[in-house]
């Protein structure tokens, strides 16, 4: 079976499009027997400069996860800085790296546009991605579209380590589901942390409740009819958490005319409230036990480095550092 491998950064609570663009589609693959899950915890420190925090944000994903599906019994799962050579292999990527590439990154350009501050951390972050990656050789990673790029550059970075110092690193190919690639946020953007448009998988019903229905809609009135119904944003999101049937019956009453924005939220709320209560459930449950989080990521991370030692070994020898 090919080995899978994704991760997510600890800076913020998780929201429905890390769920429906990469944890769903990760979980799914985990019934393979191949699959590799990492808590990013060395990413966040691009953005993120309160330690506790940051513990915080680590053991709240990592229960988001469990909570969501993930067994490691199936799957390895472990938290990135407990394995010291993935930040090795960075440097050893690092030096292959060229400037340019980095330079074309679109990640960091729409970052710094919207005004985070640029660092070495968020310049070079294409690089600890590729480290993270070829450090396990993995053989697919499911991306959502704006990913897509950084995973291109882990194939480039991979391919000239490999012609430079001779076949060492698997080089990876993407996951792409179209149909939930980029989930869209409250505003239409991405759904992202970075933009404050997001409806998170766990949080106080009020407050999410008020979130959905506060989502803006244009001033045409109920019985107008919406020819361009399947591009409403609250429609998109319904498709994700409904029924495919219900969530076309939505779309064609609206499309119709006679169903009122108001109404379209409030079944988009129960729908999306309905659809994340069995991980919610799950999830109180895991907090409850307070050792069990620590002990899975423990274990994975001996897992993990089971794997990475020998790339690591690997590549040490065949660029001459032993």
């Amino acid at each position: 079976m090919p080995r899978v491998l994704t991760g997510i950064t600890p800076s913020g609570t998780l929201h429905i499009g890390n769920y429906f663009g990469a944890m769903r589609p990760a979980i799914e693959l985990q019934a393979g027997g191949n699959a590799y899950y990492f808590i990013a915890d060395y990413h966040s420190m691009t953005s993120l400069t309160d330690a506790q925090e940051r513990r915080d944000y680590t053991r709240g994903i990592a229960l988001d996860w469990l909570a969501c599906g993930l067994d490691p019994k199936q799957a390895v799962f472990w938290r990135q800085s407990d394995v010291p050579e993935v930040c090795e292999l960075t440097w050893l990527l690092g030096t292959l790296t060229p400037m340019g590439l980095l330079e074309r990154a679109h990640s960091y350009k729409d970052k710094t546009a919207k005004g985070i501050a640029p660092n070495f951390g968020l310049f070079a972050y294409p690089v600890l991605m590729a480290a993270d990656i070829l450090l396990y050789d993995t053989n697919l990673v499911p991306v959502g579209k704006d990913q897509k790029q950084h995973l291109e550059m882990t194939r480039d970075i991979a391919i000239k380590f490999n012609l430079t110092y001779g076949e060492t690193l698997v080089v990876p190919e993407p996951e792409i589901r179209d149909e939930v690639a980029v989930v869209p946020g409250l505003d239409g953007q991405k759904m992202s942390k970075s933009y404050g448009n997001t409806i998170e998988i766990f949080g106080d019903e009020k407050a999410l409740r008020k979130k959905i229905m506060g989502i803006v809609m244009d001033s045409r009135t109920p019985a107008e009819p919406k020819p361009d119904a399947e591009k409403n944003l609250a429609i998109q999101l319904m498709r994700l958490v409904a029924p495919k049937d219900v969530a076309l019956d939505f779309e064609n009453r609206l499309r119709a005319g006679g169903l009122g924005y108001g109404d379209l939220k409030k079944a988009l709320f129960e729908h999306y409230w309905n659809f994340f209560a069995p991980y919610r459930a799950r999830r109180a449950g895991l907090a409850a036990d307070s050792g069990y989080v620590e002990e899975v990521l423990r274990d994975g991370a001996l897992r993990a480095r089971a794997v990475a030692s020998k790339v690591m070994e690997r590549a040490r020898k065949n660029c001459g550092l032993r």
